[in-house]
C-alpha cells in the first residue's frame, strides 16, 4: 500500500490569539511564528529581540531545538534568574518536535514565566505538533501569533519590496520596482537583500537607473562565478569570468559587493564546529549558506582570508570612485583572491 501523503499544518485562519504583522511583531508571553516564508519568520524574531533589548539591554537570549531537545530546557531557561533580567526563548524546529518537548511545552502554556518571551518557530511543513498549536491558538499561554505565509505570487514579492522600502521611509519608483522584483523573481531571501543594499548604498530616492546599475541583468550570476571561481583558487578562471561579466556590461560596485559578501559569510562560520542548522540559527543564514561557506572555506586561513576581505574593502572603495581605474581593482581583488597570497607576490 502507498504511504498515505503528507500533510500540512493547518493555516491559522481559525486562530483566536491576536495576529501580528512579521514587520512590526512585539513580545507576549508566547509568540507563534508559523508559516513557511524563512524571511519574514526571521524578521518577526529579530523584530521580537530587538524590541525587548531596547527596553532591557540585559535580556537573556536563548536558543533551543524542539527537535534535539533535552528534557528540563524550557523550564529552565524561562525561569528568572538571580537578578531577574528578562528571557528570549527562540525554539526552532516546532514542526518537528520531539515528544518531550511537545509535553513540557503543553505544560509551560498552563503557567508561563513572568518576564518570559518564548517564541515558537513552525514553518507548517508537517501536522508535527498540532495539538501545541491548538492550544496556543485556542488562547492557553496569553499567546500571539505572527503568520509568514509563503511568497509566491508576483503580487506578493512586489507587496514584500514595496513594503521595504516603505519601512524605510524612503521612495521608489514604481518602474524601478518593477524592475528591481523582476530580477529576483525566484528567490524571496535574495529579493530581500537587494532591496537592503540599495537602502543602505544609496542616498536619496531609488530611481530606474540606480536599480538598472545594481541588477540590470541580474548581474549577480556573473558576479557570483567570479566569486566562487576565485575562492575555488582557479586563477585563470576566475580572470576570464571576471572579463566576460565587464564585456556584457556588468557593473563593478556590485561585482564587488557580490564578492564581499561571500568573503564575510566564510569569515562568520570560519572555526565554528557546531552542526550547520545551529550555526545558521545563530548568524541568521540558511543551512545551505553554512554548508557552502564551509565548502569554500577548504584551503584557506585566518591569514589568506583577512587579507581578501581588505583587499574586498579596499576595491569597494576604488571602484565606488576612490580610484581611476575600477577594473584594476577588480582584478587585483580577483588575484588575491584565487593566489591566496599578497598582490604581485
Amino acid at each position: 500500500m502507498a504511504p498515505a501523503p503528507r500533510r500540512r499544518a493547518s493555516p491559522a485562519a481559525k486562530s483566536a490569539i491576536p495576529q501580528m504583522s512579521w514587520r512590526n511583531p512585539q513580545p507576549a508571553p508566547i509568540v507563534l511564528v508559523s508559516g513557511p516564508e524563512e524571511v519574514c519568520a526571521e524578521r518577526a524574531i529579530a523584530g521580537i529581540r530587538d524590541y525587548l533589548r531596547a527596553e532591557d539591554p540585559s535580556l537573556e537570549v536563548s536558543d533551543v531545538r524542539a527537535d534535539d531537545y533535552a528534557a528540563g530546557t524550557l523550564l529552565s531557561v524561562t525561569s528568572p534568574s538571580l537578578f531577574g533580567e528578562p528571557r528570549l526563548v527562540r525554539v526552532s524546529g516546532v514542526e518537528k518536535c520531539s515528544d518531550s518537548f511537545l509535553a513540557e511545552a503543553l505544560s509551560y502554556l498552563a503557567g508561563p514565566q513572568d518576564g518570559a518571551t518564548v517564541i515558537l518557530r513552525h514553518t507548517g511543513s508537517s501536522v508535527r505538533g498540532k495539538k501545541l498549536l491548538d492550544a496556543i491558538r485556542a488562547g492557553q499561554g496569553g499567546g500571539a501569533e505572527v503568520a509568514c505565509a509563503a511568497i509566491k505570487r508576483d503580487s506578493d514579492r512586489f507587496d514584500f519590496a514595496s513594503g521595504e522600502f516603505q519601512q524605510a521611509q524612503r521612495r521608489i519608483a514604481p518602474t524601478a520596482l518593477r524592475t528591481l522584483v523582476s530580477a529576483f523573481a525566484d528567490d524571496v531571501t535574495e529579493l530581500a537583500g537587494a532591496c537592503q543594499q540599495l537602502l543602505s548604498d544609496v542616498d536619496g530616492d531609488i530611481t530606474d537607473a540606480v536599480v538598472e546599475r545594481y541588477y540590470g541583468g541580474r548581474v549577480e550570476t556573473s558576479a557570483f562565478t567570479v566569486a566562487d571561481t576565485a575562492i575555488a583558487g582557479r586563477y585563470g578562471e576566475a580572470l576570464v569570468a571576471l572579463r566576460h561579466a565587464l564585456a556584457s556590461g556588468a557593473d563593478p560596485v556590485p561585482l564587488v559587493a557580490a564578492i564581499a559578501s561571500k568573503l564575510r559569510t566564510m569569515a562568520r562560520v570560519a572555526g565554528h564546529r557546531e552542526s550547520s542548522s545551529a550555526i545558521a540559527a545563530r548568524l541568521g543564514l540558511k543551512d545551505w549558506q553554512v554548508d557552502r561557506a564551509r565548502r569554500d572555506l577548504a584551503g584557506w586561513n585566518e591569514e589568506s582570508l583577512g587579507r581578501a576581505i581588505q583587499t574586498a574593502a579596499q576595491a569597494d572603495v576604488d571602484v565606488k570612485g576612490g580610484s581611476r581605474d575600477p577594473v584594476f581593482a577588480l582584478e587585483r581583488l580577483v588575484t588575491v583572491i584565487a593566489t591566496r597570497a599578497p598582490y604581485g607576490a
